[in-house]
C-alpha cells in the first residue's frame, strides 16, 4: 500500500500549498495576522507529506515493486542498489517530484530565515513560493504521477537507462535542480516586494543570498552534466551546444547578470526595474527549460518526455505566473525610479553593460535554440542549429564583457575615477598581454589572433581581481565575505576563459584503426594497442581494449576504454579512458570491430580542459562564500510603510 499512501501524500500537499498560497498572499492584503501566522504550518506540513511521498517512491525502487509502472519502466533486480536509489529521478515523473521536494527544502530554508524579515513581506514571499509549489504538484497529480500501478506487476523492469547508469549523472540531476528551483525564491522576493510596494535596498539585502546560492549550485550543476558528457558519451567533447544543455545555460547567464544587479541595487538603490525583470527573467528561463525537456518538442539525451500535454500545462502556468509578474511589475513601474546617478566610467555603468551584454547571449542561445522548432512548425524544412552559429555569436557577447569587466573592476562607485587608476590599468594589461602571449606562443608554439586576445583577456580578468582585496589589505580595511567571495568567482571565470582559449585552439584529435602490436602517433603523444579482453559488470558484458599511451619513449598511461551492452535493454555504451600528463587530458574512446583483430580507436588530447571545471567549481565556491555573508544574516529591514520612504542605504 505504500505507493497509494505517496499518492494521498501528494494530494494533502496539494491542498496544504493552496492554503499556504491563500494565507501567505491573503493575509498581508486583508490585514489579517492569523492567516498569516498560518502560512509556516501549512508549509512544514506540505514539506512532510512531499517528503514521505519521497519515501514511498524510494521504497519500491528498494525492494523491487515492479507493480508501480514507474519503477518498472526505470530499474531492474539486476540494477546495483545506488542506482535503484538515483533511479527515482531518472526519469520524467521521478525527476518531478525530485523538483518538487527540492522547491519545499528552498520554502523551508526561507521560513526558517523568516525571522529576519518583516512578518507580512515574508508571508507573501512564501506565499507566491506556495503558487509555484501549487502548480508543479498539481500537473504531476493530473499528468506525471511516479505511483501509478501496473496490472498484473511486471516480472521484471525494464532498466534505467544505461547512460545514466554513471556516478556523475547520479548527483548531477539533484544538483542541477537545486539550482534551477533557487531561481524561484529570487521570483518569489521580487514578487513579494512588488505586492508589498517595498522596493528599496532592503528587499535587494535579503534577495542576495539565495540568488547567489542558487546560481552556484546552478555553476556545480551545469560543470557536473558537462563533465558527464565528456566522459560518458564517447564523443569528447565536454559542450555540444545540445538543446537541453541550453536549456539549463540560459538561466545561468540571465542568473548572473541577477546576481551583479543586485549588488548594484544593495549598494546603491539603482537598477530597481532591471533587477526585478531579471528576477523574472531568470524563473522564466527556467521554467522554460523544464517545458524543453518535459514536452517532447526536442530530441536530446538529456530530455526527459514526449507528452505535448505536459508541455501544454507547464507553457500555461509560465503564461500565468510570468503573466502575473509582469502586471505587478507594469503596476509597480512608478516607484522604481531612483534619485541616484552615476557617471558614465563609475562601476554601475561596466555592470549595466555587461549585465545588457550577459542578456544579449542569453538571447542568441535562446534563438539558436528554439529556431529549429519554429522551422518545423511553420514548415519551412529542417534546421541545424550547432557550433558554427552558437560558438560565434556567443564570442560577440563575451569577447567585450571580459574586457569591461577587467576595465570595470578599477572603477570606483558613483564617479568612476578611472583616471587615479591609470597606472593599475596599464600595468595590469601589459602584465596580461606577455602572459596570454606566453601561453599561445610560448606553451604552444602556435595560434590565432583570436586565441591571443582570449589568453590576454583571461589572464586580465585573473589580475585585475585581485585589485579590491590587495587594496583594502593595504589600507588595513576589513574584507566582507561577499568581496572574498566575488574575487574567488572572478577568479574563477579567469581560468575558464584561459581553459577555453587553449581547449579551443590547441586540441589535437585523431581517428585511427589499429591491429595489436601496432601504434600509431598522435600530437606529443604515441599510442600503442595491445588487444581486447571481455569484461562483465553487475548487469551489463562488453569489449575492453589494453592500450599504453607514451611520449618520447617514455610511458605515460595504460588506458582500458570499453563497450558495454547492458543485458536487459541491448544497449551498447562507450566507456572513455581518460588519463592527464603535463597539463594535457588524454581520452581515448574505442569504436567498432573491424574484423581480424583491427579495431578503430578515436584519441583526443585536450590541453588544460581539466581546469574548465576546475573554474566552474571555484566561481561555485565564490558564490557560496558571497552568499554566507553575516550581512545577510544579520540585516533586518525597518519595518516602517515603504510606500514613499527614501532607499535605505546599505
Amino acid at each position: 500500500m505504500l505507493p497509494e499512501l505517496g499518492h494521498f501524500t501528494l494530494i494533502l500537499a496539494l491542498f496544504l500549498t493552496a492554503l499556504q498560497a491563500f494565507f501567505g498572499i491573503a493575509g498581508p492584503a486583508l490585514g489579517r495576522p492569523r492567516w498569516s501566522a498560518a502560512v509556516i504550518p501549512a508549509l512544514a506540513g506540505q514539506a512532510v507529506m512531499i517528503v514521505t511521498a519521497v519515501i514511498c517512491l524510494e521504497q519500491a525502487f528498494i525492494t523491487n515493486d515492479f507493480s508501480v509502472l514507474y519503477v518498472a519502466e526505470n530499474s531492474n533486480s539486476a540494477l546495483p542498489l545506488f542506482y535503484r536509489v538515483t533511479a527515482l529521478w531518472g526519469a520524467h515523473e521521478g525527476s518531478l517530484l525530485l523538483w518538487i521536494l527540492l522547491l519545499s527544502l528552498w520554502s523551508l530554508a526561507v521560513a526558517m530565515r523568516s525571522r529576519t524579515l518583516p512578518e507580512a513581506f515574508a508571508s507573501r514571499v512564501l506565499g507566491v513560493l506556495g503558487v509555484v509549489s501549487f502548480g508543479f504538484l498539481l500537473f504531476t497529480l493530473l499528468t506525471s504521477s511516479p505511483f501509478a500501478r501496473l496490472d498484473p506487476p511486471a516480472p521484471d523492469g525494464r532498466d534505467l537507462n544505461p547512460i545514466l547508469q554513471d556516478p556523475g549523472l547520479a548527483v548531477h540531476p539533484p544538483i542541477l535542480y537545486t539550482g534551477y528551483v533557487g531561481f524561484a525564491v529570487a521570483f518569489a522576493f521580487a514578487c513579494a516586494a512588488m505586492l508589498e510596494g517595498r522596493l528599496d535596498q532592503a528587499w535587494a539585502r535579503w534577495t542576495r543570498p539565495w540568488t547567489t546560492a542558487a546560481w552556484a549550485f546552478l555553476t556545480c550543476g551545469i560543470a557536473l552534466g558537462s563533465f558527464w558528457a565528456y566522459y560518458e558519451l564517447g564523443w569528447g567533447g565536454f559542450w555540444f551546444w545540445d538543446p537541453v544543455e541550453n536549456a539549463s545555460f540560459m538561466p545561468w547567464l540571465v542568473g548572473t547578470a541577477l546576481v551583479h544587479s543586485l549588488a548594484v541595487t544593495d549598494k546603491r538603490g539603482l537598477f530597481k526595474s532591471w533587477t526585478l525583470l531579471l528576477s523574472i527573467l531568470a524563473f522564466s528561463m527556467s521554467m522554460l527549460g523544464t517545458f524543453l525537456v518535459r514536452s517532447g518538442v526536442l530530441v536530446s539525451v538529456h530530455s526527459f518526455a514526449a507528452d505535448p500535454s505536459r508541455g501544454m500545462f507547464i507553457l500555461v502556468f509560465l503564461a500565468i505566473m510570468i503573466g502575473g509578474a509582469l502586471t505587478l511589475y507594469a503596476w509597480r513601474a512608478p516607484l522604481l525610479k531612483s534619485p541616484a546617478g552615476f557617471e558614465l566610467g563609475a562601476r554601475e555603468s561596466f555592470l549595466l553593460f555587461n549585465n545588457v551584454l550577459l542578456v544579449i547571449a542569453a538571447a542568441t542561445v535562446l534563438a539558436g535554440t528554439l529556431a529549429p522548432l519554429i522551422s518545423d512548425a511553420l514548415k519551412l524544412g529542417t534546421l541545424s542549429v550547432g557550433p558554427p552559429y552558437f560558438n560565434p555569436t556567443f564570442m560577440l557577447s563575451m569577447l567585450p564583457l571580459t574586457a569591461l569587466l577587467s576595465v570595470g573592476i578599477h572603477a570606483a562607485w558613483k564617479r568612476g575615477r578611472l583616471r587615479d587608476s591609470q597606472r593599475a590599468l596599464l600595468i595590469s594589461f601589459v602584465a596580461a598581454a606577455v602572459a596570454g602571449t606566453g601561453i599561445v606562443f610560448g606553451l604552444y608554439a602556435r595560434g590565432s589572433l583570436i586565441s591571443l586576445i582570449a589568453a590576454t583577456l583571461g589572464v586580465w580578468i585573473l589580475i585585475s581581481s585581485l585589485v579590491d582585496p590587495v587594496d583594502r589589505w593595504r589600507r588595513g580595511l576589513s574584507l566582507p565575505r561577499a568581496v572574498v567571495g566575488m574575487t574567488i568567482a572572478h577568479l574563477g571565470l579567469g581560468i575558464a576563459v584561459i581553459a577555453l582559449t587553449t581547449v579551443q585552439s590547441f586540441t589535437v584529435e585523431r581517428d585511427i584503426a589499429l591491429s595489436p602490436g601496432e601504434s600509431a602517433a598522435v600530437g606529443a603523444y604515441t599510442l600503442r594497442f595491445d588487444g581486447v579482453q571481455p569484461v562483465e559488470g553487475a548487469n551489463f558484458n562488453g569489449i575492453g581494449g589494453r592500450f599504453v599511451v607514451s611520449r618520447n619513449g617514455h610511458p605515460v598511461a595504460a588506458l582500458n576504454p570499453q563497450k558495454r551492452q547492458f543485458w536487459v535493454q541491448r544497449q551498447v555504451t562507450s566507456e572513455t579512458a581518460i588519463t592527464v600528463s603535463r597539463g594535457d587530458n588524454i581520452l581515448l574512446a574505442l569504436g567498432d570491430d573491424l574484423g581480424a583483430g583491427r579495431w578503430s580507436v578515436r584519441m583526443q588530447i585536450r590541453p588544460l580542459v581539466s581546469l574548465v571545471w576546475l573554474a566552474a567549481l571555484i566561481m561555485a565556491i565564490g558564490g557560496a562564500v558571497a552568499a554566507s555573508d553575516r550581512r545577510y544574516r544579520t540585516a533586518r529591514a525597518s519595518v516602517a510603510a515603504p510606500s514613499g520612504a527614501a532607499p535605505e542605504q546599505a
